[in-house]
């Protein structure tokens, strides 16, 4: 993108940020979350088709079987711990009060 057609699209958000501005009857405050939006709303509709996911792809795991087999056997099972004394320990025994 060379100087001129950024110029242009800063002119496309501006004016965009300025009708989202109007339409939300102008209120008082920053209107960079208006300029933001219109950037957004202009590469929407720039860009129609980027971003788009296939919904089965999507929806299915991806599994990396490799760092699966690093992780087998890091961690200790519960059949492993039984035997070993109480993770925590008992309470003190305090003296009675008289």
């Amino acid at each position: 993108m060379n100087s001129q057609e950024f110029a242009k699209w800063e002119h496309r958000i501006a004016a965009r940020a300025a009708q989202l501005w109007h339409d939300a009857g102008s209120p008082d405050g920053s209107r960079d979350r208006f300029t933001q939006n219109a950037r957004e709303l202009i590469a929407i509709e720039e860009n129609p088709h980027s971003g788009g996911l296939d919904p089965e792809k999507a929806a299915k795991p991806v599994v990396d079987e490799a760092s699966l087999q690093a992780n087998l056997g890091e961690f200790p099972s519960y059949s492993d711990r039984q035997g070993e004394e109480p993770m925590f320990p008992a309470p003190a025994e305090h003296p009675s009060p008289k």
